[in-house]
């Protein structure tokens, strides 16, 4: 056990009796309980079994309370996937502090934005994280390294009671990726979060004591803290940690731990099914693949499951919905939906006048039920502007119903191209670029236009070792679409930027300098 003292026991036993009401770090506890000995944690070859993860998450909360830290003080966690992440999640949770995931990747201007907007009293940062960076983010808040000494000292720190927490308490306050303006603190509640791990667990995954999860997506992105480390910790799945995602590695990984379930994005399962030279059979432990973060193109799922013979779900939710809002579950799915809203969540679709529209009309997907965040932090009037007065989160994303209930994602809002009075979607544009065998990756934009008012534009990038010109891959689109939706521009670039989560950045993709 790492840094653990032997005694103390008896103390863990009390503070375990205590009422936590719904303490999101009571599913760790009962865990603990119920699977002492099981591994819950896996990095390579080192691990920790719940008993030792519960311990020092328990220790982590006394540690947090000697440096000052109480109940309802925001904590920033800027670490990557490593055993401390999860321990300091934990620990924070348990003492009722408020969690703010921070990606280690954010510079000084970014993380004074995230400690400031919160009133983050302490920040965990990793020792990767530069020290001027962390300077200019220092005001008004306590900032501890995270090195490879951490746990050995958190082991000698007191367990303390878990708070209690009630149904509206915030347990988390995930920053969005403030695509329209700086980052805005979305409130995720104690009991949101609770119930949509059962979502993970019961309807997404079947989660049970017997799998491991390869977690390769970053736990300060809601999808790998909620469906990843919080669901595999309340079935008591082994969840292996991954630091950064390589499709070769992530394969090797696979097979090695014998991996039952695996979280992607789009880009992770391009990056798989693209792999050459690889054995598929190292992943024939593999049950279940969810997909989410954004829409998976048809034609890289049938490759995916062809070439490796495991199902993927694809599913969507946002930050502000905890985040599964809706599924494709095991034979009931259908090819390029989202599938169906999740237990206890509504959906509806309204089109630009307030009107809800029919089967097969396009129009805003708005989300209501438990998921739902709480609020913005500190902005009422964007809470307001995001969820109605009936409790409906317009969700900025336009989607379309069939006459079975599966909901399909068309695009932003915000991504709608109009090209000439015309409604472009770029995701439709995207998925016939996929079918073209020589393309890898593919973003549609649109690009101003003296004439038209937008011009549909499309990056791309290539497999390896294939080769096709921007006036094929133009004729190739122009042959299956009407004749305003084909992109006009077309420039080829070697890979696509990406987010912290694999995400293709669309707003950060190098345009073609002559645009005429």
């Amino acid at each position: 056990m790492l840094g653990l003292p032997k005694s103390e026991a008896s103390t863990r036993r009390v503070a375990a009796s205590k009422d936590a009401g719904v303490n999101l770090a009571e599913n760790l506890r009962r865990t603990a309980e119920r699977f002492p000995e099981r591994v819950a944690l896996r990095i390579g070859d080192r691990h920790l079994t719940y008993s030792e993860f519960d311990e020092l998450a328990s220790r982590a909360a006394g540690f947090m309370a000697d440096m000052g830290v109480t109940c309802g003080d925001r904590v920033g966690l800027m670490v990557p996937n490593m055993f401390e992440f999860p321990v300091l999640f934990y620990g924070a949770a348990r003492l009722g502090a408020v969690v703010v995931p921070m990606n280690p990747l954010l510079r000084g201007r970014e993380i004074a934005h995230y400690t400031a907007d919160s009133g983050m009293v302490l920040l965990w940062a990793h020792e990767s994280v530069a020290a001027q960076d962390l300077d200019e983010a220092a005001a008004g808040c306590r900032v501890e390294r995270v090195g490879a000494g951490l746990l050995n000292e958190v082991g000698n720190a007191k367990v303390v009671p878990a708070a209690h927490r009630g149904e509206s308490d915030t347990a988390v306050i995930l920053y969005t990726s403030g695509t329209t303006g700086a980052p805005k603190g979305a409130e995720l509640t104690h009991a949101g979060l609770n119930r949509n791990l059962r979502a993970s667990v019961d309807e997404v995954m079947s989660l049970t004591e017997g799998d491991v999860v390869l977690g390769c997506l970053p736990l300060f992105h809601v999808f790998g803290l909620t469906c990843g480390l919080n669901a595999s910790v309340a079935a008591g799945a082994e969840l292996v940690l991954v630091a950064r995602f390589d499709a070769a590695q992530v394969l090797t990984a696979i097979g090695a731990h014998r991996v039952t379930i695996f979280l992607g994005v789009p880009t992770m399962y391009i990056a798989l099914a693209n792999l050459s030279g690889v054995d598929a059979r190292s992943a024939a432990t593999l049950r279940i693949c969810a997909s989410g973060g954004a829409s998976l193109p048809g034609e890289v799922m049938r490759e995916f499951e062809r070439r490796f013979g495991a199902v993927i779900v694809e599913g969507y939710g946002l930050s502000e919905t905890s985040p599964t809002a809706s599924t494709n579950v095991v034979g009931r799915s259908r090819v390029g939906s989202i599938g169906t809203p999740i237990s206890g969540v509504e959906f509806k679709l309204v089109s630009p006048d307030g009107s809800e529209c029919g089967v097969g009309e396009v129009g805003e997907i708005c989300i209501r039920g438990h998921n739902v965040m709480k609020g913005y932090w500190g902005r009422p009037e964007a809470t307001a502007a995001a969820i109605d007065s009936e409790g409906w989160f317009h969700s900025g994303d336009l989607g379309k119903v069939d006459e079975d209930g599966f909901y399909y994602i068309v695009d932003r809002m915000k991504d709608l191209i109009i090209r000439g009075g015309y409604n472009v979607y770029p995701r439709e544009i995207e998925e016939v670029l996929y079918e073209h065998p020589a393309v890898r990756e593919v973003a549609v934009v649109g690009l101003p236009h003296a004439v038209h008012g937008e011009e549909v534009g499309a990056a791309v990038s290539l497999r390896s070792g294939a080769s096709a010109t921007t006036d094929e891959l133009r004729e190739y689109v122009k042959a299956r679409v009407a004749p305003y939706k084909y992109p006009r521009v077309i420039w080829i670039l070697d890979s696509l930027p990406k987010g912290g989560t694999g995400k293709i950045l669309k707003r950060a993709i190098e345009l073609p300098t002559d645009l005429s």
